[in-house]
């Protein structure tokens, strides 16, 4: 019983402190470290061990999965070169730097315990820096390399912590640790495929998506396990198992199943992302009270601890500025067009925050080897003084050097974008099945309404109705409105018993998914930026060959003047010039400019707004 009111009590803390820091825009991870080191010097609250087969199997294995089934595949493989540099080669780079530090400060430590100091603090955590970097908004690469280097680093660690452990009770030789890294790597890689292909075969036969989601919760365990048997790496096969399993996640499983899991995955992963920092703060008091009780005294102990903080920092940033040339490409990124600065590699120096992996690594070592408390310490002092030093900053960082970080208006461009070259193809395909049968009933005009409304709340968030409420907010508010009225009364027959319940339920089901589908207006809509950078469109000799003129002083659409009807926002054709409403507008004119004249290219001609549209080849530039 005692247990399960630790439990309890933990995870209301937890859910506690992270709302109040989401309420005042703070970083919950950095609150519950702070939250639990206060929790833990105060009488009555029980001492935590946090046991190295909790963290590594119980926690390590969901969490990674739960970033990898999310992880694009593309974007990871872009960024591979950068990312196999920092997981492996800066990992083995720290290790090496900071038994060197340690030992300059306790020459009495021997090599292979220096050693294995160094691999203890050497991997970053797989969630401190990526849930800070998006919170704060980071550009998106340096977040895709900071989270690709976090789901790896961490076997890199391991693989160099066991030799050094083996080296502490006799020798080792080269080879050997070739041999190890080589067989942790490639044993993990071929047991993550092996999982991501028997999965994958199930997922073919498997319909029902409570059994589908039910699979999935099995998935990071058995990769896991099944590598550390054959002494392979289970952190390389949960990651390549939870790669590839979200990269086919559309081919392979019903969108009822992808719903489900997504939802169960966010779940699992903010509850043990939160709770693991309020453990790591825990550990603090029976701690420090092991760094009295060493021989080497508290004073050199804290020294060591610092330089090894201070070491750790460093030389991610001595590593990061000298691979700069191969962290991060030449040339403008692919999307927003700019070059990458040495401010990009800067913030991927700085966001180097330590976490549970590096105390439960710690702990892994054996309790009979000589000098084990200052490894303790010097893990804790680590991962307490970069998530408070550099998760602290981090953001100011952010602010001083001036980042871009992700532009909400370029999302909503390409957004509706790629709504419109989707709902293109969905409109030929409909097509061809209207061909092939009558339609009594006019179907295809209501698909085609319903495509088109999607589509126009997707362009309105462009930001081109600032001031006013745009047609797909007030369609949101005002059916949203009428399916509360209408649940409301379904609760009141409810109460009445005349209807059977499960027929009531199946009703609220179906409010609940319409009500779960509407466009929402967007909250971020004041913080959109009022210049695009997004330059689209290749391949389409229209943009390539169209330039952009400005708009006239005071554009209107004429149009629209005439008939006496209000215009949503207002489009120009580069062609000739000619001004008209957009489609979210009553009479939709630019696009029946189009139709007329077949003049391709059009320009948005709202304050700030410079983008092109083709409507052949339905391309944003």
């Amino acid at each position: 019983m005692e247990i399960a009111i630790v439990l309890v009590a933990i995870a209301v803390t937890v859910l506690a402190f992270t709302a109040v820091s989401e309420r005042y825009d703070l970083p919950a991870p950095l609150v519950l470290v702070v939250v639990g080191v206060a929790a833990a010097y105060v009488p009555g609250v029980p001492v935590v061990h946090l046991e190295p087969e909790v963290v590594l199997l119980g926690l390590l294995p969901p969490l990674l999965y739960s970033a990898a089934v999310t992880t694009s595949l593309v974007d990871f493989n872009a960024n591979r070169r950068p990312i196999l540099l920092l997981s492996v080669g800066l990992v083995a780079f720290t290790t090496v730097g900071v038994a060197a530090v340690v030992r300059l400060v306790i020459p009495e430590l021997s090599w292979p315990l220096a050693l294995a100091i160094g691999a203890v603090v050497a991997p970053p955590d797989a969630v401190a820096a990526t849930a800070i970097g998006r919170r704060i908004g980071l550009p998106r690469r340096v977040v895709t390399i900071l989270e690709g280097e976090s789901l790896l680093n961490d076997a890199s660690a391991l693989v160099a912590l066991r030799t050094a452990v083996a080296a502490i009770s006799g020798t080792v030789a080269a080879w050997e640790v070739g041999s190890d890294f080589a067989l942790a790597a490639g044993g993990g890689v071929a047991v993550g495929l092996l999982t991501f292909v028997v999965v994958g075969f199930l997922r073919k036969k498997v319909t029902d998506p409570l059994l589908d989601t039910a699979i999935s919760l099995v998935i990071p365990f058995a990769a896991y396990i099944l590598a550390e048997e054959i002494h392979a790496s289970g952190v390389v096969a949960v990651v390549v198992a939870g790669l590839a399993l979200g990269h086919v996640a559309p081919v392979l499983q019903s969108a009822q199943s992808r719903i489900a899991e997504r939802i169960n995955w966010r779940t699992i992963a903010y509850v043990l992302e939160n709770t693991v920092f309020l453990l790591i703060g825990l550990q603090a008091d029976w701690l420090f009270s092991e760094v009295g009780e060493s021989e080497f005294g508290v004073a050199t102990v804290a020294g060591a601890c610092a330089a090894a903080l201070v070491a750790v920092v460093l030389l991610r940033l001595l590593w990061v500025f000298a691979a700069k040339a191969l962290l991060l490409r030449p040339g403008p990124d692919p999307v927003t067009g700019e070059i990458a600065s040495w401010r990009y590699s800067f913030l991927i120096g700085w966001a180097g925050m330590r976490g549970v992996v590096t105390l439960a690594a710690a702990f892994t070592v054996p309790a009979d080897i000589e000098h084990r408390e200052v490894l303790l310490i010097v893990a804790f002092t680590v991962v307490a003084g970069t998530l408070l030093g550099q998760g602290l900053t981090l953001p100011w960082m952010a602010r001083r050097l001036r980042v871009p970080s992700p532009d909400p208006h370029d999302d909503a461009l390409a957004r509706a974008t790629l709504l419109q070259q989707a709902a293109k193809a969905g409109l030929h395909r409909l097509d061809e099945l209207a061909d092939d049968c009558d339609d009594p009933h006019h179907v295809r005009s209501l698909i085609v309404q319903r495509i088109e409304q999607r589509n126009f709340a997707a362009w309105e968030r462009l930001g081109t109705t600032a001031g006013e409420e745009s047609p797909s907010d007030l369609y949101s508010r005002w059916r949203g409105d009428m399916i509360e009225a209408e649940r409301r009364r379904v609760l009141e027959i409810r109460s009445t018993g005349s209807v059977p319940s499960e027929i009531v339920s199946e009703v609220l089901a179906m409010l609940d998914v319409e009500e779960s589908m509407l466009d929402a207006a967007d909250a971020a809509r004041a913080d959109l930026r009022t210049t695009s950078r997004v330059q689209r469109g290749d391949g389409c000799e229209h943009l390539a060959t169209t330039p952009l003129l400005d708009p006239p002083d005071e554009p209107s659409c004429a149009a629209c003047l005439v008939e006496g009807t209000r215009w949503v926002a207002l489009r120009m054709c580069l062609s000739c010039g000619e001004v008209g409403c957009c489609d979210s507008s009553p009479s939709r004119h630019a696009t029946a400019h189009f139709r007329e004249s077949q003049h391709p290219v059009m320009r948005s001609v709202e304050p700030d707004e410079d983008w092109r549209w083709c409507y052949v080849h339905h391309q944003t530039g």
